[in-house]
């Protein structure tokens, strides 16, 4: 086995790493043993599990379960090939279909992550001598993205829209194209985009309006569809991204829009290009998932997630936390010192609840905090115990 200390070349690395401890920003894997619940074990130790993005429990729902196990029954494990060449397989079609028609426009593409949906589709559609106007707490996908496409990019205060105004109008004479981007929902945060004023910024300035609603498809607007339904700007929205791995359960991303925007993204974006696309399971869970979340049963789940969250960021307040700006089930507990906030997650661990930390470059220096994410499933007896736990721990540390 090679070593740092056999290949000086890559010493720098240690050298990093060693500074990140002494900073307290250095962290190992937590390991899961079994399934995505809300109660989990990790690390050989059982939580509750404040950590997860499986806004409805889809992991381990046995309608998701079964569409897997036949679809590789069916067709095999995996693919092949990427999409341009031997690997497009009817049951991607269906899929992207099944997505667009939920989501309200034309056409759909499917991408191997909700990261790569991103980066892939800024840095296809824009070049060199292009413009983006980007919310200062957009997703790192986007900021890579926008990085690839060799685009200028300014940045507007987050969720200002009076500040996007500005840097619009000192931009309007900009001879290439002009891209306004914002999350729907902001992931550190848990606050909503302020949508609708951005889709008329992004008309009277003439730029392509797209959104990430990685955080809030099937969470917000009516049956899950998203931030777009949410905020009634159905056909405003050039370009919508969400992604597979969060309320859906499963893993991929996804771009809907134009039929022109989709079939440029075919001949175009570099990781649908370049990577071999979902295997039969995977497709086919996000199937039954999409199924699941468009009827009844989808609505009760969501309906259920939302009842957690209200219940959860009351007892959070009530014990005197500070939640930030949050409006949905992502809710930080801020606390501000990033080495506290990394001993705060320590302890908690130690008493059984998993929330993990978030320090800077993640967030901002002095606004280091445990993201917390409530789920369907989550039963009230164990948001009560977790809360309890928190709220011990917290006291210890004088958070509050």
């Amino acid at each position: 086995m090679t070593t740092t200390a056999q290949r000086p070349q890559l010493h720098y690395l240690h050298d990093a790493l060693e500074e990140m401890k002494a900073n307290h920003r250095y962290f190992r894997l937590k390991v899961l043993d079994g399934e995505q619940k809300p109660i989990a074990v990790f690390d050989g130790k059982e939580v509750i599990n404040l950590s997860s993005n499986n806004y409805l429990g889809l992991t381990t729902h046995p309608k998701l379960r079964r569409a897997a196990i036949d679809a590789t029954r069916k067709f095999g494990v995996g693919s092949g090939a990427v999409r341009t060449i031997a690997g497009t397989m009817k049951a991607h079609l269906e899929l992207e279909e099944q997505i667009a028609r939920f989501k309200k426009v034309e056409a759909c593409v499917v991408f191997q992550s909700g990261f790569a949906a991103n980066a892939g589709t800024v840095s296809a559609i824009l070049g060199k001598e292009d413009l983006v106007i980007s919310d200062e707490l957009n997703h790192a996908s986007i900021i890579d993205g926008c990085r690839l496409s060799r685009a200028t990019i300014k940045v507007f205060k987050h969720k200002d829209a009076a500040d996007c105004r500005r840097v619009l109008e000192e931009t309007k004479a900009w001879p290439g194209k002009k891209l306004l981007i914002t999350d729907g929902v902001f992931s550190m945060d848990g606050d909503i985009a302020n949508l609708a004023e951005l889709c008329d910024l992004a008309r009277e300035y003439n730029c392509i309006m797209m959104v990430d609603d990685a955080h809030s498809s099937g969470v917000l607007g009516t049956r899950g569809r998203g931030t777009i339904d949410h905020a009634g700007c159905h056909g405003r929205v050039d370009i919508q991204v969400g992604t597979l791995s969060k309320a859906i359960g499963s893993i991929g991303g996804y771009v809907c829009g134009s039929r022109d925007l989709i079939d440029f993204l075919h001949m175009r974006a570099r990781p649908f290009l370049f990577s071999t696309s979902h295997p039969p399971s995977v497709t086919a869970t996000c199937q039954a998932a999409f199924e699941l979340l468009d009827s009844e049963a989808g609505d009760t789940l969501i309906k259920k997630l939302w009842a957690n969250t209200k219940f959860f960021k009351r007892k959070l307040k009530k014990l005197g936390f500070d939640t930030g700006k949050s409006e949905t089930p992502i809710t930080p507990i801020m606390v501000g010192d990033g080495a506290r906030a990394f001993q705060f997650s320590k302890d908690l661990f130690a008493e059984g609840v998993f929330a993990g930390a978030l320090g800077f470059p993640t967030v901002p220096e002095g606004k280091a905090r445990l993201r917390t994410i409530v789920t369907a499933v989550h039963k009230r007896a164990d948001l009560e115990r977790a809360a309890e736990i928190i709220a011990k721990v917290g006291k210890n540390l004088g958070v509050i």
